[in-house]
């Protein structure tokens, strides 16, 4: 699980395209917290450390802690926009989690054992076909990747979902058939070199 973290806020008295704008310039990002049937609350924050936070990696699937008008409210960033030039923070939409909210949230896919696969030490191609994984997980114990083991595998080999360990609590999200997570594929064949032309007869 990611560690968790606080942020300070500070409550937005107006909302808007120029309000948004104004805070910008006041280097505070916008953001709004919805949830639990409650109120949605518009806030704005620090723009510095919510930056370093996004960068530092497992932003989406992280739980933290809001302290705004004297309350603290326990949040997951739901989505965020960035400024499709400049690539900075512009909007942040946090939902409320209870101690005991389940969550959907999109989770990386890391492999291991590598060096354990006959068929890649042999010259297959491990083909990822899932990069994430989307996971219905409790708030407090959301991982912060599935892994998934290579050792074994064969050329030609398949890696399903129902092959891999989900932490407790927690179910993937899928539609339709069972996922392929990734294949051992067979190394592509290089085209022999055309036979040497032969000698030109000497001209006379």
């Amino acid at each position: 699980m990611a560690r968790s973290y606080e942020l300070e806020a500070s409550v937005r008295d107006r909302v808007g395209k120029g309000a948004a704008r104004a805070l910008r310039r006041e280097q505070k990002i916008p953001a709004v917290i919805y949830g639990e049937g409650k109120a949605a609350l518009p806030i704005a924050l620090p723009a510095k450390e919510v930056t370093l936070k996004l960068h530092a990696g497992g932003f989406l699937t992280t739980v933290a802690t809001i302290a705004v008008a004297g309350e603290k409210i326990r949040v997951i960033p739901r989505d965020f926009q960035l400024d499709p030039v400049r690539d900075t923070l512009v909007h942040i939409d946090f939902l409320r989690v209870g101690r005991d909210s389940h969550v959907t949230v999109e989770v990386p896919v890391h492999f291991e054992n590598e060096a354990n696969s006959p068929g890649l030490k042999r010259g297959g191609v491990l083909n990822i076909v899932a990069h994430t994984l989307t996971l219905d997980c409790p708030a407090d114990a959301i991982p912060e990747a599935i892994t998934v083991d290579l050792a074994g595998l064969e050329i030609g080999d398949s890696v399903h979902l129902s092959a891999v360990k989900l932490p407790a609590n927690t179910h993937a999200i899928v539609h339709g058939d069972e996922p392929t997570i990734a294949t051992i594929a067979a190394p592509a064949v290089l085209p022999e070199e055309p036979a040497a032309a032969a000698a030109e007869p000497a001209k006379g």
